[in-house]
């Protein structure tokens, strides 16, 4: 018995010599995707009109104003006028030529990197401390928030009485253990450092807060298992706390460093980053240039504070450049 094979492409049919070919499907009309309603493109528009509002007006519009201003010859007369003269790029290079651009950089290099890697130290400690859940721990942990809930004007002149050479609390503890006056915020030698203290006392809370916002996260049965390999608190903390603390480490550092690159409150209030400039950055030294003088300098001002943005802007790039490679590996 002979037995028929149908081929594919369709249904089998005789053609005239016999032969079972098989008949052509029909075409399939692509599948189009039903156009959305006017009423849900309209509340779609309705979302993201405020969001986009807001970047317009508090993001987009103060960052072309600022790259303005550092590629025109501002003053006081064309500011309120805007009348000023294109200048491209001599705003920076007068910044770059300026003596007081190598200390302000090295001062704002040294006040970010001590503060950042002081905080996150600190914070990282105190959030392992009190994820060991003592008694107490809640009440501790609302006190250790105090510093991140002032208003920074209250924090800076606080510490501005704490480190007064004659009068401070600082210096009355110092000798009584017999050592003599530190002129905390007169002395160029200190004065740097003592914005650096307390700005690394503001800033640990918010370390504290979202590194044991990340600990909480960590399965208590790793710990458990690491105990019973026979694994000490050091070798835990080593081995299974730090590793996976790494994202919420990448996200807590570049805030950090977000914030650290344009404090001038706590500087301006204590030091006015003198003296000598002795505590001048960046952000202080954009203010002195902008506002600090009879005779503002707006465009060098700005060409200050645009390259703030821009190592910031690095920053954050080269952060997610990590975390891709990372999601990817």
């Amino acid at each position: 018995m002979n037995r028929t094979t149908h081929p594919p492409g369709g249904r089998p049919v005789l053609d005239r010599s016999g032969a079972v070919t098989a008949a052509p499907l029909p075409a399939r009309t692509p599948s189009r995707r039903r156009p959305r309603p006017r009423s849900q493109q309209w509340a779609a528009w309705a979302f993201l009109a405020p969001v986009t509002l807001y970047l317009a007006l508090f993001y987009a519009y103060p960052l072309y104003r600022n790259l303005d201003l550092s590629l025109r010859n501002y003053t006081v007369r064309s500011f309120v006028q805007g009348d000023a003269p294109f200048t491209g790029l001599k705003n920076y290079e007068t910044v770059f030529q300026d003596p007081a651009f190598g200390p302000a950089l090295v001062h704002t290099v040294v006040f970010t990197a001590v503060c950042l890697v002081f905080q996150y130290v600190i914070g990282l400690a105190l959030a392992v401390f009190f994820h060991q859940h003592f008694r107490l721990s809640a009440t501790l942990r609302a006190l250790f928030l105090v510093p991140w809930l002032l208003p920074l004007i209250v924090s800076a002149s606080t510490w501005s009485w704490m480190l007064n050479s004659d009068s401070g609390i600082v210096n009355a503890a110092l000798h009584a253990i017999g050592i003599g006056p530190v002129n905390w915020l007169t002395s160029p030698s200190w004065s740097l450092t003592s914005v650096i203290i307390a700005n690394i006392w503001i800033g640990v809370p918010f370390n504290l807060v979202v590194l044991y916002s990340g600990l909480q996260s960590i399965p208590s049965s790793l710990y458990e298992a690491a105990a019973l390999d026979g694994a000490g608190a050091w070798r835990r903390f080593r081995s299974v706390t730090f590793p996976l603390l790494r994202p919420v480490s990448a996200i807590t550092l570049l805030l950090g460093l977000v914030y650290t690159l344009k404090v001038f409150d706590i500087i301006w209030i204590m030091t006015k980053g003198g003296p000598a400039d002795s505590s001048t950055t960046f952000a202080t030294w954009s203010y002195q240039l902008g506002f600090g003088n009879l005779l503002p300098a707006f465009g060098p001002g700005a060409a200050v504070g645009n390259l703030l943005v821009v190592a910031a802007l690095v920053f954050g790039l080269v952060y997610l450049r990590v975390q891709r490679k990372q999601a990817l590996a």
